[in-house]
């Protein structure tokens, strides 16, 4: 093989169908460990196309979640994915939280986000007439998407271009012969001149298996949504999102349609027992010591412990997470809330206890690691890949491409 990508998320799927876009004569291959595509974060992800609002200016998030966006509508629109652009209000809902609304309307002009509009209660009403506040930011460009639509879109590109999507096949091992690369797998071995890992909850624990660090390391956090029930879907008619606390590493609970009907009403955010810990009482030993020791978690405990227990008192209580989602919405009541489904995020997280925010890409010779790639990574893809096939053609010596699409930053 010449390029082989561990992970049939939407990120190493992007990132598949880029390098055979740029180098048709490829000999590649995906391995992906489960028995489907997207089988985590990129299926159970809230489906939403971000704008680029929340990232500071400059970092790769920012970047690359405004092109990507742009880009992936292009591809729905050539492929004939639907996707709708229905708004999305940040809303505050007291007068301490003005300054960082005010804040992230900066952010997101800086970054290029198009149609930003600070408003007040009145237009509030007009787009969202159920849910108050005092004051919100409006961005209109903020979509709705079935990314698992779009991740099978790109496995059929890849196949298309003669490249191979192989499920089934778990790497348990990596090991560099000569100028090239071996990965065991639960399948046999496969040789390949360069390897891509985007392994999302598995990341550092592959990237590990080449040699390189385990830091940052992957410590999984569990998001349990609820969904409101049919008859009550008509009370959102986009996306109603709260202002970010500083004092949270996470957004914090909001409203979001779904491209297929309904509205998921979440996440909240708890450590998760095991790396594919979607039910709540799911534990994996293993996992679960991994990251209790870590000193990066230790010191992320000790800093945020407090929020943690609310958290997790509020993943228990149904009264609890109606209760954040009545600041927003205050004629919700609990019989409206239905069941919902979890995802688990593969959070990177520093030795010092700072959750690592921008994507990481690392590099060292023939091998490249996507090491961080939460959020906007779906709505990025397209750009993400083009980063990494611009890195790519730079030192992999993959010979003479076609030219760079739009998808590239």
């Amino acid at each position: 093989m010449d390029v082989v990508i561990v992970g049939a998320g939407i990120v190493g799927l992007a990132v598949g169908r880029e390098l055979l876009r740029r180098w048709p004569k490829l000999q590649l291959a995906l391995v992906e460990k489960e028995s489907e595509i997207a089988a985590h974060q990129s299926g159970h992800n809230s489906g939403v196309i971000h704008s680029g609002i929340y990232y500071a200016p400059g970092s790769l998030k920012a970047r690359l979640c405004v092109a990507g966006s742009r880009a992936l509508m292009r591809y729905c629109d050539e492929r004939g994915i639907r996707y709708e652009l229905c708004g999305k209000v940040i809303v505050a809902t007291d007068e301490a939280e003005l300054p960082r609304l005010a804040e992230l309307r900066r952010r997101g002009e800086a970054n290029g986000v198009i149609g930003l509009e600070e408003i007040g209660p009145e237009r509030l009403q007009e787009l969202e007439p159920y849910c108050r506040g005092i004051r919100a930011l409006y961005s209109p460009k903020t979509g709705i998407i079935d990314y698992l639509a779009v991740c099978h879109a790109y496995a059929d590109d890849i196949g298309a271009a003669g490249g191979q999507v192989l499920t089934g096949l778990e790497v348990t091992g990596i090991s560099k012969v000569g100028k090239s690369v071996v990965l065991q797998t639960t399948g046999g071995e496969l040789e390949t001149r360069c390897l891509i890992t985007c392994a999302g909850l598995y990341s550092d624990r592959v990237a590990a298996m080449t040699g390189a660090p385990r830091e940052p390391q992957i410590v999984p956090f569990r998001g349990d949504y609820y969904v409101l029930r049919p008859e009550c879907a008509g009370l959102v008619r986009g996306m109603i999102y709260p202002v970010p606390d500083p004092a949270f590493p996470f957004l914090g609970v909001h409203f979001t349609r779904r491209i297929e009907g309904g509205v998921w009403l979440g996440p909240n955010a708890v450590l998760a027992f095991a790396r594919e810990g979607y039910e709540r009482l799911k534990l994996d030993p293993t996992d679960l010591i991994e990251t209790l020791t870590f000193r990066g978690f230790q010191e992320l405990a000790r800093r945020y412990w407090r929020i943690g227990l609310a958290e997790m008192y509020r993943d228990f209580s149904k009264q609890a997470f109606l209760k954040a989602l009545q600041r927003y919405m205050p004629a919700l009541q609990e019989n409206d809330l239905l069941p919902g489904p979890s995802g688990v995020r593969a959070q990177a997280l520093s030795a010092d206890g700072k959750l690592v925010d921008d994507f990481v890409i690392d590099q060292e010779e023939n091998v490249m690691h996507v090491r961080n790639a939460p959020s906007p990574a779906a709505t990025s893809s397209l750009a993400i890949a083009g980063l990494i096939a611009d890195r790519a053609g730079e030192t992999f010596g993959l010979g003479d491409a076609v030219p760079a699409s739009k998808d590239t930053v």
